[in-house]
């Protein structure tokens, strides 16, 4: 599956920073690599949708809309049925945008927090009608769409932050120029998932040899060792704290079956799952 440059590869106008889509699809896709040139808001109407970003990640459906950062990331699209379609209209718009909205509005007490690469919000009855505007106005041509796209910009900027902080906007406006604290994020937030080595090269934005090199200088052992080591001490999280059985946890832990998270475990604890498990059920019995 090759990487698809938004909205560089929408036919779109280049020289404009802000434009909106109405986005249909008949297909599924799974972990797309997306390498986002602007910032943007997905605004869910059919389907579900799964967006992971370096820092954080995602999953929504049509009672949901996302607000995403500009940089690499996954996405999954998926339709409800083979009858349906997925459906999002999309709205992209450049930092300078973010930068002049907040000078306008002259917005200074922005929450200091951890900032996200991707936000989730709730449709309510305003979500709903704004929607329906800027599919209206995506069916216009010309400068008078460019320039209602920029005062819809500043209308849902102004409603978003009133409703839920200032948060999700200071997000918008700190790219992270740091390569080695966006590594180490898209390691601790990927430790349990079942991403590839390539897949979380891409989040990386490097290569995977480049990869491969900077996680042993980092966690002095290979990817693969260290996530399964990762892997393997969730699952005994799982056995003894959670009283899980072997059969209910090795795909949530990434293993395709049982008998392969057994030998693994095995390797690691020097016993099998279950008879970890008995072991300290016993122990703790008296």
């Amino acid at each position: 599956m090759h990487t698809i440059t938004l909205p560089d590869e929408m036919n779109l106008e280049k020289t404009q920073q802000i434009h909106v889509v109405d986005y249909r699809s008949s297909k599924d896709v799974s972990k797309q690599q997306i390498i986002l040139n602007q910032n943007i808001i997905s605004f869910l109407i059919e389907g579900t949708k799964e967006a992971v970003f370096d820092n954080a990640s995602l999953s929504i459906d049509a009672s949901k809309f996302l607000i995403m950062r500009s940089g690499n990331c996954l996405m999954t699209e998926k339709r409800i049925s083979e009858a349906s379609n997925y459906r999002s209209v999309l709205l992209f718009f450049s930092n300078e945008m973010i930068h002049n909205f907040i000078r306008k509005m002259e917005i200074n007490d922005f929450e200091s927090v951890d900032t996200k690469s991707v936000y989730a919000f709730d449709y309510d009855d305003f979500i709903q009608r704004f929607v329906h505007s800027l599919v209206d106005i995506s069916k216009l041509s010309g400068e008078i769409k460019s320039k209602l796209l920029e005062v819809k910009l500043e209308e849902i900027m102004l409603y978003l932050t009133e409703k839920y902080g200032t948060k999700f906007l200071y997000s918008l406006t700190v790219n992270s120029n740091n390569a080695t604290q966006k590594f180490i994020q898209v390691i601790e937030n990927s430790h349990l998932s079942k991403l590839t080595l390539k897949e979380l090269a891409f989040l990386c934005n490097m290569s995977i040899s480049t990869f491969k090199r900077e996680f042993e200088k980092h966690y002095a052992e290979s990817p693969i060792k260290w996530f399964q080591n990762k892997r393997l001490e969730f699952a005994h999280y799982l056995l003894q704290q959670e009283q899980k059985n072997p059969s209910e946890i090795y795909f949530e832990v990434g293993y395709e079956n049982l008998s392969s998270f057994t030998q693994a475990y095995k390797l690691k604890y020097g016993v099998t799952p279950k008879q970890n498990q008995k072991n300290w059920t016993f122990s703790n019995s008296f």
